[in-house]
């Protein structure tokens, strides 16, 4: 009677769990997500070969390793969304402690490889970014402190995330780290003001975040060089703002074509935190939209189904992955266009970077398995169409 009404059927707890979770996750989600991998290593292709040429390595030696940390992503990713809230509470709690416990003993075991700041931990054979694991595991445990707040006699939850992303945020900004910092602060912000916290706290917080980057602006020559490039009218066409600017001016609205552009030559991040302009310049704007619109749907469609989520810590948490998944894009490919000053960030499953791909793949898994279909939200719905017709 069920199928013949709602024209569905329901989900049985002895179903297979591949059909069960074939049934009940977000394959548009997921095949924009797919996309954007494959993207990544088309483009991959074309940033990276330039690199490995300057260090003496074979032309397809980063595709190959992109490719395998890909590999291991979409494998976590899949394996993850098979959670349910429950598992994927415990998991990221626990992924959270072994982030954190890492990320402040980096200033013992931590290096720089040269760059300034000291934000990766080297294994001789390869390297590793505790901040880009630590941002999911953040946003599990910071939801589970809100969701835990709205129970009757529950403790002060919210109190305790805001503790807990002042350490971090602090932590990352003394690497200093103030993209990863604040990409954490909006999380927390994000599930803040979903968790239906007052919005003053909010506001004040707002307000101690922009008197820190001032704080950061004049007593860090590095924030302050960075801020002084974005602010100047005139762009130095030999700076990595420069050659992405132009490469993009150059690309138009079709592109260059295929190993035409010449940016990657030239740009030393060009497979990382530039390689929206490798895609402007050969493939134009129509690949910018393309990648721009998957984005789009994975955060849009994310978040409607968090809309008829019931359960708080769900809830809270899938709007607090997908938020953050799509602001980091959004500041990846804000810096190449010179709408934000320039910040170390990856643009998620496109960028080359085994911790970034991999980090990214537990992300999308936690967020894949808060937003399945569950049977108590499709009630909800069901009931909400009736009782408005």
């Amino acid at each position: 009677m069920t199928e013949m009404v709602f024209g569905t059927a329901p989900v049985r707890a002895t179903d297979p769990v591949l059909p069960r979770w074939w049934r009940t996750i977000d394959k548009w989600a997921l095949a924009a997500v797919l996309a954007l991998f494959g993207v990544g290593m088309l483009l991959g292709l074309a940033a990276s070969v330039p690199l490995a040429e300057k260090n003496g390595l074979p032309a397809f030696y980063y595709v190959k390793k992109q490719a395998f940390f890909g590999a291991i992503a979409l494998f976590v990713m899949v394996g993850l969304s098979l959670m349910t809230p429950q598992q994927v509470r415990r998991i990221g709690v626990i992924g959270f402690l072994g982030a954190f416990i890492t990320l402040m003993a980096l200033p013992v075991i931590g290096t720089d490889f040269g760059k300034g700041a000291v934000r990766w931990i080297s294994l001789g054979f390869a390297s590793f970014q505790p901040s880009e694991f630590l941002k999911p595991g953040f946003v599990i445990v910071g939801a589970w402190f809100m969701a835990a707040a709205q129970e009757v006699a529950g403790p002060p939850g919210r109190l305790y995330s805001f503790l807990l992303t002042a350490v971090i945020v602090i932590t990352l900004a003394l690497q200093p780290d103030f993209g990863q910092a604040s990409l954490v602060l909006f999380s927390w912000m994000v599930m803040y003001f979903v968790s239906g916290a007052p919005i003053l706290p909010l506001a004040a917080t707002a307000g101690l975040s922009a008197a820190g980057g001032f704080m950061a602006y004049n007593m860090s020559e590095h924030v302050a060089r960075r801020i002084n490039g974005f602010l100047s009218a005139d762009i130095d066409p030999r700076t990595q703002i420069g050659y992405a600017t132009n490469a993009i001016q150059e690309g138009g609205f079709f592109g260059v074509g295929v190993g035409q552009g010449s940016v990657k030559w030239s740009l030393p991040d060009a497979h990382t935190d530039f390689i929206i302009a490798v895609a402007a310049e050969e493939y134009g704007l129509i690949l910018v939209l393309v990648i721009i619109a998957l984005y789009a749907t994975v955060v849009v469609r994310s978040i409607a189904r968090m809309t008829r989520e019931r359960d708080p810590f769900a809830r809270i948490a899938g709007t607090g992955l997908a938020c953050a998944f799509g602001v980091q894009a959004f500041i990846n490919m804000g810096v190449a266009v010179r709408l934000l000053p320039a910040k170390g960030m990856t643009l998620p499953f496109v960028s080359y970077g085994g911790s970034s791909v991999i980090a990214t793949g537990i992300a999308l898994g936690f967020l894949f398995a808060l937003t399945r279909s569950r049977p108590q939200n499709e009630i909800a719905r069901i009931l909400g169409h009736r009782s408005i017709g």
